[in-house]
C-alpha cells in the first residue's frame, strides 16, 4: 500500500478545517500536566492537614490480627485460682460456651494430679500445679516461677512470653494464650467458628450433629409433650439466648420495612411537585422557585440528622426512620424528576397538543412515557440504598437492625455477633439488588419496545 502525499495546498486546507485539533490552544496543551500537579498538590495537602503519616505511625497495627479472628472464632476462658492447701480450683465464665460441667479434650488431668490444658497439641501445653506452672513451646519446658508477690518469666523464654505488672502472658498463636498470675492461671483457648450458634446451652439439642437433630425432628417422641419435635427446634433456634436469631430477624425486617414505606411515600410526594418545580411544565416561576428551595432544604439535610430529630420527637422506633428516610428522599426525589421532566423532549407534547388534548391527557400521554422509566429507575436505585441507609440510622435510635449492630458493637466483646448482623445485611442488599436490577430492567425494555 502507497503513501499518499498531500501538496502544500491540501495540507494548508487540512490545518485549516482540523485547526482546533492540530494546533490546540496553550490552555488545551497544560490542562493534562495541570491536573496532575493539581492532584499531587491536593495529596500533599490531604497528607499534612489531615496528620496521616502520625496517624498510621501510631496505628495500633498489632491489635489488627485479633480484631480480625474475633469477626470467625470464639474463645474459652477458664480460670485455675489457687486456693490454700494447695487445691487448684476451676472456674468457668459466666454463661460459658462449653455447657454446664464441661470437660473438653483439651482440659485434661494428668496421671500425677497435674491440670493440663493443651493447644495445638500435645507438644504446646500448660501444666498447672498450686506452686508452679510449666509451660511446654513444641515439647521444651519452661518453668514460671510464683512467688508470694508476681509470677516471673524464666530467663531462658522464648519470644512467646511477655511479662508485666507481675503478670506472665504466654502466646500460642491462634490457638490462644495463658495468662500466669501467682494466684491463678488465665486460659484463652480459641477456636475457630461462631459458638452455639444454633442451640443455647440451655436448649435440649445443643451439641447435637447434624443427623440426631434431624432424627429427632422426625422422631414420635416428644420432648415436649405440647408441640412438636421440629416446631420445638425452630422455637430453640429462634429464641438462642446467645444469637438472638429471633430477635435479630425482627429488626432486619424493621430496617427492610423502613427503607420500603419511606421510600415509597417519598416517591409519591415528590411525583406531583416535580412537575411543579420543572419550569417547561409549571410557568408560575415563583411556584416553581420556591418547591425547588422545598427540596433544597429536605436534601441539604443529612438523613442522620433527620433520624436524630424524629427519634426527639417520636421517640426511638421504625416510625422515626421512615419518618427521616421520606424527608430527605422527598427532596432528592423532586430534584432528580424535576431535572428529568426538564430535559425531554418537547416535540411529543406539542403533537399531543395539536390534536386538542387537555393539559392532564397532555401530561399523561406526551410527557409521562419519557419520564416514566427513569423515574422507577430512580426509585428503585434509592429503595436499594436506604436499605444499607437505614441501618446506620438504627444506629442513632431509629430502630432497625443498626441499633441491635450498635449494642453488639458496644460490647467489644461480641464481634461475631456483629459479623452475622454484617452478614445479614449483605445478603439482603445483594437480593434487593438483583430484584431491583430485574424490574429495572422489565421496565426499560417495556419503554423501548
Amino acid at each position: 500500500m502507497s503513501a499518499i502525499t498531500l501538496t502544500n495546498t491540501e495540507r494548508q486546507a487540512l490545518r485549516e478545517a482540523h485547526a482546533k485539533v492540530l494546533r490546540p490552544s496553550l490552555v488545551k496543551r497544560i490542562a493534562g500536566p495541570l491536573v496532575i500537579l493539581g492532584t499531587i498538590a491536593y495529596a500533599v495537602f490531604c497528607w499534612f492537614f489531615f496528620d496521616i503519616g502520625t496517624t498510621i505511625a501510631e496505628g495500633r497495627w498489632d491489635r489488627t490480627v485479633p480484631y480480625l479472628a474475633d469477626w470467625v472464632t470464639w474463645e474459652a476462658q477458664p480460670r485455675y485460682r489457687f486456693r490454700d492447701g494447695g487445691v487448684v480450683e476451676i472456674e468457668h465464665q459466666r454463661f460459658s460456651p462449653l455447657g454446664e460441667n464441661p470437660d473438653p479434650d483439651w482440659m485434661l488431668r494428668l496421671p500425677d494430679g497435674r491440670d493440663a490444658v493443651t493447644f495445638r497439641d500435645f507438644a504446646d501445653r500448660v501444666e498447672i500445679a498450686p506452686r508452679e506452672v510449666l509451660v511446654y513451646l513444641a515439647g521444651t519446658p519452661y518453668g514460671v516461677a510464683l512467688t508470694d508477690g508476681a509470677a516471673v518469666m524464666p530467663p531462658d523464654a522464648p519470644a512467646a512470653f511477655e511479662e508485666k505488672n507481675g503478670r506472665v502472658t504466654v502466646h500460642f498463636g491462634f490457638a490462644g494464650s495463658a495468662e500466669i498470675r501467682n494466684t491463678q492461671v488465665l486460659i484463652r483457648r480459641r477456636f475457630f467458628g461462631w459458638e452455639n450458634f444454633w442451640f443455647d446451652t440451655q436448649s435440649p439439642f445443643w451439641d447435637m450433629s447434624p443427623p440426631e437433630l434431624i432424627a429427632s425432628a422426625v422422631s414420635s417422641e416428644r420432648i415436649d409433650p405440647a408441640r412438636s419435635n421440629l416446631s420445638l427446634i425452630i422455637s430453640e433456634f429462634l429464641t438462642n439466648s446467645e444469637w438472638q436469631h429471633g430477635d435479630v430477624f425482627n429488626k432486619l425486617l424493621q430496617t427492610i420495612v423502613m427503607a420500603f414505606v419511606g421510600t415509597l411515600f417519598a416517591c409519591l410526594l415528590a411525583f406531583p411537585l416535580a412537575f411543579i418545580a420543572a419550569r417547561n411544565i409549571t410557568r408560575n416561576r415563583p411556584l416553581s422557585w420556591i418547591t425547588k428551595r422545598f427540596f433544597d432544604f429536605t436534601r441539604s439535610v443529612d438523613m442522620l440528622i433527620w433520624a436524630l430529630v424524629f427519634v426527639r420527637g417520636f421517640g426511638p422506633g421504625p416510625l422515626a426512620g421512615i419518618s427521616a428516610i421520606f424527608v430527605t428522599d422527598t427532596g432528592t426525589f423532586g430534584k432528580l424528576y424535576s431535572e428529568t421532566l426538564e430535559n425531554i423532549d418537547d416535540k411529543q407534547r406539542e403533537g399531543v397538543k395539536s390534536v386538542g388534548a387537555g393539559p392532564m391527557s397532555v401530561q399523561r400521554y406526551g410527557v409521562m412515557p419519557q419520564v416514566l422509566p427513569a423515574f422507577a429507575s430512580q426509585a428503585l436505585y434509592f429503595w436499594e440504598s436506604n436499605t444499607r441507609g437505614a441501618t446506620i440510622i438504627g444506629a442513632v435510635g431509629a430502630g432497625g437492625i443498626g441499633l441491635k449492630l450498635l449494642e453488639a458493637m458496644r460490647t467489644n466483646a461480641d464481634w461475631e455477633n456483629v459479623a452475622y448482623m454484617v452478614c445479614l445485611i449483605l445478603v439482603v442488599v445483594y437480593v434487593f439488588d438483583g430484584i431491583s436490577n430485574a424490574i429495572r430492567s422489565r421496565l426499560i425494555g417495556r419503554a423501548s419496545r
